[in-house]
């Protein structure tokens, strides 16, 4: 095992992972303003409202099956009567729609932030840094499930890479796990964890944001100035 597998699959890792959650307690106490999204909809409004729904909707369905396939063990699933073709089908079945929604997604605001001529003014660097990072983890996602839907290549991440990430949030990580992996995944993995260490500087500490309060807050009633003042004659 040299140097360089270690840097890239434990060593890495860690530091990017150390900046995630350091850069968002620094930011949040640092820079609550600007803990936001920075909405453009004023200058755009259509591909601004349908690239947010289909990203968003496919990216929330790709974390899960990340969860499902990479942080619970193959085991698991087995003890329940999963099998590996079963798993490969609701992978293929669901997994893969969910990824096609997200590209199309992450297209339309990719191009609405680098095409639309105001938005881009308005874009800073990290935005469109970050605009050009998911496009690209999107893509290399979709280029690793797809080597498995058409087998392209006989690799199981669940005997792989699910283990070597366990052994990382666990604190006991194994680079060896990733030897054999196919170059796409591990050019998806180290995206990943790039993304990871830029989060807390970005637009993208607004996924912690949300507005969970509108569900079950009373509502707001307005009144004109005239109807007031009427009510009290």
């Amino acid at each position: 095992m040299n140097f360089i597998e270690q840097f890239l699959w434990v060593i890495f890792p860690y530091i990017a992972l150390t900046i995630f959650i350091v850069g968002h307690i620094y930011r949040y106490n640092m820079d609550q303003l600007g803990w936001t999204a920075k909405s453009s909809e004023l200058l755009e409004k259509r591909s601004l409202q349908w690239g947010s729904i289909l990203f968003h909707a496919g990216i929330l369905a790709v974390v899960g099956g990340h969860i499902s396939g990479l942080l619970i063990p193959k085991t698991f699933f087995e003890s329940l009567g999963v099998n590996e073709h079963m798993y490969h089908m609701a992978a293929v079945y669901g997994g893969g729609p969910a990824g096609v929604v997200t590209l199309v997604g992450i297209l339309i605001l990719t191009f609405r932030r680098f095409g639309n001529d105001r938005v881009f003014a308005v874009s800073s660097k990290a935005d469109l840094l970050v605009a050009i990072l998911v496009l690209v983890e999107v893509v290399l996602g979709l280029t690793s499930t797809a080597t498995n839907v058409f087998q392209v290549t006989n690799f199981d991440y669940r005997e792989t890479i699910s283990p070597w990430l366990r052994g990382l949030l666990f604190l006991k990580p194994d680079a060896s796990f990733m030897t054999g992996v196919p170059l796409v995944f591990k050019l998806h993995v180290v995206t990943g964890f790039g993304m990871f260490a830029i989060w807390p500087f970005t637009r993208l500490v607004h996924v912690w944001s949300m507005p969970v309060e509108y569900i079950y807050r009373t509502y707001i009633q307005y009144f004109s100035r005239d109807l007031k003042d009427k009510s009290f004659h």
